[in-house]
């Protein structure tokens, strides 16, 4: 099974990529401080650990995916600093100390999450490692992936969705775009060096799409049963805001009855398509097998 230490290898590597992006930006304002604080030294790297292990299991090199890991992690951060305004989710915790605009101010914090954004798309654009048409598929299948019909919009239908009952298919739907489609493009990326088989790369997408989803599921079932200090972030926040999740709608058993069949979905669909290589199957053991 992949532990932590699996992934270690990838927590250092973008690390050091993320590191040296922010400090490009020089220190014409307290902008580039806080976006450090937001982004760096924490958090579990999933979403770049799924970038490299994309172009490792398509036989390409992990430098292909150094700036499409960065993007990931910034735009992941991004998320997270808005995500806890108090217009928003209103957590004043993330990864165990102060959110960003309990640290910095709102104002900053927005600021921030705008120029994490921004730079996300900016390391992709000028890695010159990637011919001109991979880098216009990967920034455009990006900015599908965060805006209106992805991330954001999930966004949008959670904060609608408050204080009212939704049915299993509209709460599926929300966090396929909430926080599968960020997830999705992750394992996905690879496939748009065009350099595999049309079929290897929907399997992938195919299984973002089920890992991610997954990884909401078991996000509501922790939310539940865990603690703060374990989580790193406020335990109990979504039914203290009256949300709907999976297991407010199912049940606890019933969350992990859907989580077993979406980890078997995901295996599945690997081996269907010869992909199932040692490490993606112990990155799914990693990720079921998490506490936080």
């Amino acid at each position: 099974m992949m532990t932590s230490d699996h992934l270690i290898p990838y927590q250092n590597r973008i690390e050091d990529q993320l590191s040296r992006a922010i400090a490009t930006l020089g220190q014409t304002s307290k902008l580039p401080e806080i976006m450090s604080y937001a982004c760096l030294g924490g958090g579990k790297r999933l979403r770049a650990a799924l970038a490299y292990l994309s172009v490792e299991t398509l036989g390409l090199d992990l430098e292909d995916a150094d700036t499409t890991a960065m993007a990931v992690e910034l735009i992941h951060a991004y998320s997270l600093i808005h995500d806890d305004l108090p217009a928003m989710d209103d957590d004043p915790l993330r990864r165990g100390k102060a959110s960003t605009h309990i640290a910095f101010g709102e104002a900053e914090a927005i600021l921030a999450g705008d120029a994490l954004q921004a730079l996300a798309f900016q390391v992709i654009a000028d890695d010159t490692r990637l011919s001109a048409p991979v880098r216009l598929a990967l920034v455009r299948s990006l900015a599908q992936a965060v805006g209106a019909n992805g991330m954001v919009g999930g966004q949008a239908l959670d904060m609608a969705s408050e204080h009212r009952s939704i049915d299993i298919d509209t709460l599926t739907t929300l966090h396929r775009l909430k926080t599968g489609a960020l997830i999705t493009f992750a394992i996905g990326s690879g496939g748009l060096h065009g350099r595999c088989k049309p079929e290897h790369a929907a399997a992938l997408t195919e299984f973002g799409r089920t890992l991610g989803l997954a990884f909401q599921v078991q996000d509501d079932i922790l939310d539940e049963t865990s603690n703060t200090a374990t989580l790193g972030k406020q335990q109990g926040a979504d039914k203290a805001q009256a949300k709907s999740t999976f297991v407010s709608i199912l049940g606890l058993a019933g969350a992990k009855d859907q989580l077993a069949i979406l980890f078997t979905q995901a295996i599945e669909g690997l081996h269907a398509q010869g992909l199932a290589t040692e490490k993606l199957l112990s990155l799914v053991e990693y990720v079921r097998e998490r506490s936080h």
